[in-house]
């Protein structure tokens, strides 16, 4: 139909001009005027030969740009309705057969709009004659668009374009590339769950959807999703543990309206590590036990978990909230967290939009390699001790079997030799407990060898056998119990149950995924001195390599830690901009009645030196918690009473003393760079202030008498 007009007009627009010219020169000749000849009308007389000539040369020019606009335009229309149609993954989609208000039916074009909460039904109830009508009407506008005007004195003009108008060819490889583009985003865009590229291309013509926004919307409501989980929230934390938990409080202190909302991959609400190999070990009361619930050293009963269920707001319920609160997202894991978009995918499919991320993910138990080619019926036999499901696999063993073997001789395991020597000691009980390690002693890598040997008789006194200097080779089926434990001094060993306590490492799965930085040297995710990893993500806990202003860049696995870190991460997510200067300290006890506190660079391996004296009753795990009323050590210090520095004492052993109480400094470059109070509680502070200072002490004994250790049984009776 636009061609015939442009065939038309150059022709029609000659013969106007003449005739318009005449009628000037000669009015009365208009009245008179005959219709000129064929020949007379196409052969214009000499003074318009050049006329023609030009006109005739726009008139190809219109020709040209009207067919290539004509045939760009069939081409778009005709990829758009093929590639509108409904792919297969949307096949299960519900059609409403409700009829839309024209407000529902209309869609601003801003693309920051929020995807209305029904997009899931998806009104499609245009029918196609319809469709075809709309299509051909925006043919001809488009068309009309592009037309000649004829002006009054007689020159043919054109709109001018404000881009040069593209031959079909071009035309037709943009949009190939454009088509090619959207087909990508739309495969790639598929969840997992619903099949392969190749499934979704081979069912893609049995529906159509009328609109690109029909798709958009489909697409969003096939994703998986829990039920009442939100798909945003102004502050996302990643694990639920000791950091995420600490970071909570940290928000909620500045902004009280806060909404926060908790991922973690365990089905418990967030709790306390340090009783799983402590307090719980000792609790008499089963059902007491089965409730995570325990006695503290002074006998004061709580629970594993920082709060109870109803201090959490339920998940459904977070994103209408008007006063803010705090949910947790139990049994889920994040598999990836996309910085740019701030948006955390979950394992489900599921997407989740923040403004603040904490990434708290925490450590994972390391293992022994001779167990990799473990067969899988006896890997039950052998735990991993790191959450609550294993204290409660290993707490039913503890009461079924005859023997259980702990390697490793580190906190965990140490305390765990304690704990499990404790249960077989009591009445009825028939439970070998076996402890083996590399070291030479317990806490062979952090004590000096003489406290490292005090340490292994104490171990032995609560019914251990201790086996140090041993590596393990293979593991196998037993033949009297169900493993056999293969040591490589040739030495085997027969036990119903292995516990794994060589450490932990760092749960860095986030990393590759999110395009992270790692701390080659110490693991960890990469941050700066204000916890922050990347814009708007922040790290805290034991996965974070951190740059300590004192001892230079390093990571720490201890609770203290995870508790400042993470309450630093969340006053820096609300804006605070603190820098991370604080020295965490970790405890460990043996028993209610040994037990040591320490702070910095504890390695045995640097030169040490120990000032002791005669321990008195106050000098025990039990006797701190009884002060303060708190279990956990790094609360304690800011519970109990100012200690003033002691002035005279012994700082020598006699003889038949044992280590009742003392400070050991670590050195490097005869600074001290670490301190260890064994028996010594509630002076951690001072010991804070003295890795602050960074000074060097000729007498180390006058330092050990800032902590007050030569304190008598009478001044300790006042």
């Amino acid at each position: 139909m636009n061609a015939l007009r442009f065939l038309k007009r150059p022709l029609t627009n000659f013969m106007s001009i003449r005739n318009i010219n005449t009628s000037r020169a000669n009015p009365k000749a208009v009245k008179n005027w005959e219709r000129p000849s064929i020949d007379e009308m196409m052969v214009p007389r000499d003074p318009w030969q050049r006329v023609f000539d030009k006109n005739q040369k726009r008139y190809n020019a219109h020709l040209l740009a009207g067919l290539a606009i004509f045939s760009g335009t069939t081409l778009v229309l005709s990829a758009n309705v093929f590639f509108n149609a409904t792919p297969d993954y949307l096949k299960d989609v519900k059609y409403s057969t409700k009829t839309p208000s024209k407000d529902e039916d209309m869609v601003e074009e801003d693309s920051s709009s929020a995807i209305p909460e029904d997009a899931g039904e998806i009104v499609n109830e245009e029918p196609q004659k319809e469709v075809k009508e709309k299509i051909e009407d925006d043919i001809l506008e488009d068309a009309d668009k592009a037309d000649l005007d004829i002006k009054s004195d007689g020159n043919i003009t054109a709109e001018v374009e404000k881009e040069p108008s593209l031959a079909p060819s071009d035309a037709e490889e943009i949009v190939n590339e454009e088509l090619k583009k959207e087909v990508e985003e739309k495969i790639d865009s598929v969840p997992p769950s619903l099949g392969s590229e190749d499934d979704v291309l081979e069912e893609a013509d049995k529906t159509d959807l009328d609109t690109k926004s029909d798709v958009e919307a489909a697409q969003v409501s096939s994703r998986p999703t829990q039920p009442g989980v939100p798909t945003e929230v102004p502050y996302l934390l990643i694990g639920a543990g000791t950091a995420s938990f600490t970071a909570c409080r940290a928000i909620r202190a500045t902004d009280p309206q806060a909404k926060i909302l908790i991922i973690g991959d365990e089905e418990h609400l967030p709790y306390m590590r340090p009783p799983l190999s402590k307090e719980l070990w000792f609790q008499g009361d089963k059902e007491a036990v089965e409730q995570l619930r325990f006695k503290q050293w002074n006998g004061r009963e709580r629970s594993l978990h920082f709060e109870p269920q109803s201090f959490y707001m339920p998940v459904e319920e977070l994103s209408d909230s008007s006063k803010g609160g705090i949910s947790v997202l139990l049994g889920k894991r994040v598999t990836k967290v996309d910085t740019h978009a701030q948006t955390a995918m979950l394992s489900d499919g599921s997407e989740i939009k923040f403004e603040k991320c904490l990434i708290a993910t925490g450590g994972k138990p390391k293992s022994l390699p001779q167990l990799d080619a473990l067969p899988e019926d006896l890997r039950s036999h052998v735990t991993l001790f790191r959450r609550v499901e294993d204290f409660q696999k290993l707490d039913s063993l503890s009461q079924n079997v005859n023997s259980i073997t702990i390697f490793g001789g580190g906190f965990l395991g140490s305390e765990l030799a304690c704990a499990l020597g404790y249960r077989g000691r009591q009445e009825g009980a028939n439970l070998e407990v076996v402890q083996a390690f590399q070291e030479n002693g317990n806490m062979g890598k952090v004590l000096p060898d003489y406290l490292s040997e005090w340490t292994t008789d104490k171990v032995r006194s609560e019914g251990v056998t201790v086996l140090p200097n041993s590596r393990v080779k293979a593991v196998t089926k037993g033949e009297k119990a169900n493993l056999s434990v293969k040591m490589e001094s040739g030495a085997t060993l027969e036990t119903d149950h292995m516990v794994v306590a060589v450490g932990v490492e760092p749960d860095l799965a986030l990393a590759a995924a999110s395009n992270l930085e790692i701390d080659k040297v110490h693991g960890g995710f990469l941050v700066n001195s204000e916890l922050e990893a990347v814009p708007n993500v922040f790290v805290a806990g034991d996965a974070a390599s951190f740059d300590d202003p004192a001892l230079g860049r390093r990571r720490v696995e201890h609770h203290d830690h995870a508790v400042v870190s993470g309450r630093l991460a969340g006053e820096n997510m609300t804006g605070a901009k603190k820098q991370y200067t604080h020295q965490s300290m970790f405890w460990s006890d043996l028993g209610p009645d040994v037990g040591y506190e320490a702070i910095g660079v504890v390695d045995s391996k640097l030169p040490t030196v120990g000032v002791f004296a005669k321990a008195t009753p106050k000098d025990t795990p039990k006797a701190v918690v009884t002060e303060t009323d708190e279990g956990i050590r790094s609360v304690t210090e800011d519970k109990a009473a100012q200690v003033l520095p002691g002035a005279t004492g012994e700082s020598a052993l006699k003889d038949g003393e044992d280590y009742g109480k003392g400070v050991i400094f670590y050195l490097r470059d005869s600074k001290i760079v670490g301190v260890v109070l064994w028996n010594v509680f509630s002076r951690m502070s001072i010991a804070r202030r003295i890795l602050k200072e960074g000074k060097t002490y000729e007498d180390l004994t006058e330092v050990a008498k800032l902590f007050n250790i030569h304190e008598t049984e009478q001044e300790t009776a006042k």
